[in-house]
């Protein structure tokens, strides 16, 4: 019983992965992925988060830094396709993860968004001490992964 849902499981993720669009580079692994939407869930709570690709537009052209979480399963791509070039020359790092409906879950949306902006101050108020370290700390984590993997790739 146990070997059906994870063939469901893995059908389920090939699904996905059949969906992503060619230009979704660089594309997240499976574990940086997991800790990227862990680390969207934390920006969400904290109310550190851009949904949409008007607010990240918004955002970014305001001159506020970042990590840029982008979903590769968007149709019709147009609709993303000059994010990636804006955030590289606003000089922030962004990543591709194969699933909107996911990248939705972790920003604690029930709407399918197409991008996401972490950031590690809210635009309103302060955070607590420690929710703030926390978030920086998972922040830096995962950005220094994804200019890793963005300076291989180009």
């Amino acid at each position: 019983m146990g070997s059906d849902s994870e063939t469901e499981k893995s059908a389920k993720e090939r699904k996905k992965m059949m969906a992503v669009a060619p230009i979704a580079k660089p594309l997240a692994g499976k574990k940086l992925c997991k800790r990227t939407l862990k680390l969207v869930r934390r920006a969400a709570e904290a109310k550190c988060l851009k949904r949409g690709v008007k607010e990240v537009v918004k955002s970014v052209r305001r001159g506020q830094k970042g990590l840029c979480v982008i979903a590769g399963n968007i149709s019709p791509i147009d609709v993303i396709t000059h994010v990636p070039i804006l955030l590289e020359e606003a000089d922030i790092p962004y990543i591709y993860v194969p699933s909107k409906e996911d990248l939705a879950v972790a920003g604690v949306t029930k709407r399918p968004t197409c991008c996401v902006l972490v950031m590690t101050k809210p635009t309103k108020g302060e955070l607590a001490q420690e929710v703030q370290e926390k978030l920086q700390g998972d922040f830096n984590q995962v950005a220094a992964d994804v200019r890793e993997m963005a300076s291989s790739l180009f």
